[in-house]
């Protein structure tokens, strides 16, 4: 018999490989096959193993658990339950953003500098989720690649992108290379942006690595949102230096 199961807590091909041995570890576990993207899990068994028992077999940092089939009675309900879900754990990424701009109202409040006001967010932006992005180096870029285009492409480039971030907050904090610093931003927010559009409109369940693995974050609207921010300010900033 074959069963697939939903499981969350996965951030890498390291988590999937993890997974895939312990469960296979079972007794009357014939085969495992782990869909990173869609975090689930399919397993073929000689016989019926209960959920907890799977489980147990995991570490806690992973949750696994049976698919429901949909039912086009509580369809909205389940809709609903999902969306409080997002929004609950979307509330550290709410929290920061409320915290920067608080920061960079304080900075240029007296007087009111709208220049400057969002050269300090997008310098703050930049540091704080750096930071977040550093505390896991080593799992980031697994998550990264998963939507981004070009961390795709080039693995190295979801090493090296916390550094790029660490460099351009320092560059719009400091008011250096201003010009260069906002056309970098354009380039790799835009890619960004354009993974996140496509990640949402297939609909997958994927982590969003913009506050790296420290914090689990589902991929949603959110995300687009932030991205469009910083890149509107970008281009808000660009067209005042050259008119």
């Amino acid at each position: 018999m074959t069963h697939t199961y939903r499981i969350t807590g996965m951030t890498c091909t390291n988590c999937k490989a993890s997974v895939e041995k312990a469960l296979h570890s079972l007794d009357h576990v014939d085969s495992v096959t782990v869909d990173l993207e869609a975090s689930e899990v399919t397993i073929s068994m000689s016989k019926h193993i209960s959920v907890n028992t799977l489980q147990d077999a995991l570490s806690s940092k992973y949750s696994i658990s049976e698919l429901k089939e949909t039912n086009v009675f509580n369809t909205t309900y389940t809709e609903k339950t999902a969306e409080e879900s997002a929004l609950k754990q979307l509330f550290p990424l709410f929290l920061i953003f409320a915290y920067i701009i608080g920061t960079s109202v304080l900075l240029n409040r007296n007087p009111w500098n709208t220049e400057g006001f969002m050269l300090d967010f997008m310098g703050i932006f930049y540091i704080v989720f750096s930071f977040f992005k550093l505390l896991d180096l080593k799992g980031f870029p697994e998550s990264f690649r998963m939507y981004d285009p070009l961390a795709k492409a080039i693995p190295a480039y979801g090493w090296i992108y916390p550094f790029i971030e660490l460099v351009l907050g320092l560059l719009f904090l400091m008011r250096i290379e201003i010009t260069l610093a906002l056309v970098v931003t354009l380039i790799i927010l835009g890619m960004t942006t354009i993974g996140v559009t496509k990640s949402l409109m297939s609909k997958k369940s994927i982590q969003c690595a913009c506050l790296g693995t420290a914090l689990k974050l589902p991929m949603t609207k959110a995300t687009f949102i932030e991205n469009s921010i910083m890149i509107i300010m970008a281009v808000v900033m660009l067209l005042k230096t050259y008119n």
